[in-house]
């Protein structure tokens, strides 16, 4: 069986809020609530759970996706007026990283988590399969 991440759990100090903004730029549902959290559901096989929290570590989440579903999340991004960034630390200078030869963007919510979204992936295909690296 393959190993799927099914869910990961973000801590927010507004879970709610938080959910509705990355539900919205992804343009994908989310939920209210369903106990202790607010889901968004990215896809069939991944739920991010946003869960209200005092105190916690910033995350680095990435969403790899196609080149349509990029320019769609990308113009919500820019609608938004939210800021971005080419590289995953430094000051938001507006730009699309295309140094893989995909695209990617970078941007921080209001908890302070970094966000990405990438055409291509950092474990491309010209990398050595995982079986290979064990």
């Amino acid at each position: 069986m393959a190993i799927m991440l099914d869910h990961v759990i973000i801590p927010s100090r507004h879970r709610r809020e938080s959910a509705r903004f990355l539900a919205d730029l992804l343009g994908v549902p989310w939920e209210e609530s369903r106990g202790e959290f607010t889901p968004v559901y990215v896809n069939d096989a991944l739920t991010v759970d946003f869960a209200d929290r005092e105190q916690f570590e910033r995350y680095h989440l990435c969403f790899r996706v196609n080149d349509a579903d990029f320019d769609a999340i990308f113009a919500r991004l820019q609608g938004a007026g939210i800021k971005y960034r080419s590289r995953p630390r430094g000051e938001d200078d507006m730009q699309i990283n295309r140094r893989l030869g995909g695209k990617n963007v970078y941007w921080q919510d209001g908890d302070g988590h970094l966000w990405e979204i990438l055409t291509v992936s950092y474990a491309r295909a010209d990398s050595p399969p995982l079986a290979a690296a064990r």
